[in-house]
């Protein structure tokens, strides 16, 4: 089982439930998923500011992860946290005609799977994180 923790410092409609059901539904498919896990729903400026200080890149995302367990420096259960820029998600789902529960859903499945070791550097790692991600999205929108 997973500990979540959600702090909503932007206000928005998205419940501990989804956030819930997608590290659930993670956890089924990935033996890493677990411990606890903070997922913090944050504005545009706020985003950007953790970008450029943590990243040195000066603008805006859509979702930051940052993993404690990386590099195996911190020994903890506990997996990290992730930020979220809910008016990037809304924008980009408006964008691509899609719901913002669609894209929110596959944002934090994105973030997550950082957290566990994935990214999109190489393209055969980047391909399977990416195919999980759209799995959970399908399975949960």
């Amino acid at each position: 089982m997973v500990e979540i923790s959600l702090n909503k410092i932007f206000k928005c409609n998205i419940t501990k439930q989804i956030v819930f059901e997608v590290v659930n539904l993670l956890s089924k498919k990935e033996k890493k998923v677990k411990g606890g896990v903070e997922v913090n729903i944050v504005d545009n400026k706020f985003i950007k500011k953790i970008n450029k200080e943590c990243r040195g890149v000066n603008k805006e995302t859509d979702v930051l992860s940052f993993a404690w367990q990386e590099d195996k420096v911190i020994k903890s259960d506990f997996l990290g946290q992730i930020y979220i820029s809910y008016p990037k998600i809304k924008l980009q789902a408006k964008e691509n005609n899609i719901t913002i529960k669609e894209e929110f859903v596959r944002m934090l499945a994105h973030g997550i799977l950082h957290l566990i070791g994935y990214d999109h550097n190489i393209k055969k790692r980047a391909d399977k994180m990416f195919k999980i991600q759209e799995e959970v999205v399908k399975k949960i929108c």
